[in-house]
């Protein structure tokens, strides 16, 4: 063999490893890409299936201090506009690619929170409402909602932000730039947090 015919193998030869290895480093990099995208995806789902249980709940909380508080009536209905407000946002993994709708769910939420620690400050007025073993059941469960929220947008943040930085970094800014991979958002605390509804047991 001649050895410019050598040569030329060689370089094909190198040229070949070249182009596998970028082919290798793009597929594992979009692969991972996917993979953090979808668990950023399912963390989102279980942040509304959460949400969705505290707006299953208000219903029955209503109608239940209703009964005993039916001239509270100022209250009530803000709490119950407030939760067709939330159920009218339309929520899909696209919410939080998009920061205004992500806003607007987080604002929504966040006056919903409001609305209930009002109603949960004019129950205080009714003993018997709070020995009501209906209304104890329906505190006990919107407790845990209230903690299964807070739980459950932490878990979301952590991905999102594992997600955010990979997207981020060198070389994976390249293949998600060309496979149009966009930042999620973050939960963040809103004005009046730490007002969020408070179950009182005595």
């Amino acid at each position: 063999m001649r050895s410019g015919t050598r040569t030329l193998l060689i370089a094909l030869g190198i040229v070949v490893v070249i182009i596998l290895s970028l082919y290798g480093c793009v597929v594992g990099t979009y692969n991972n890409l996917v993979q953090l995208e979808e668990e950023v995806k399912a963390q989102w789902a279980q942040v509304e299936n959460v949400y969705q249980r505290r707006a299953d709940l208000i219903p029955n909380l209503v109608a239940t201090v209703k009964g005993y508080a039916s001239h509270e009536r100022e209250t009530l209905e803000a709490v119950v506009q407030a939760r067709s407000k939330v159920g009218s946002l339309t929520l899909d993994p696209s919410t939080i690619e998009d920061p205004q709708k992500f806003e607007a769910f987080q604002q929504a939420q966040a006056e919903l929170g409001n609305t209930l620690s009002r109603l949960l400050v004019v129950v205080e007025r009714y003993p018997e409402l709070k020995a009501n073993e209906n209304f104890l059941a329906l505190q006990a469960q919107l407790e845990g909602t209230e903690n299964r929220i807070a739980v459950e947008r932490r878990r979301y943040n952590e991905v999102a932000q594992r997600f955010n930085t990979a997207i981020r970094r060198f070389p994976a800014v390249i293949i998600a730039n060309m496979f149009g991979f966009k930042e999620k958002a973050y939960f963040e605390a809103q004005e009046g947090a730490e007002k969020a509804p408070v179950v009182d047991f005595e």
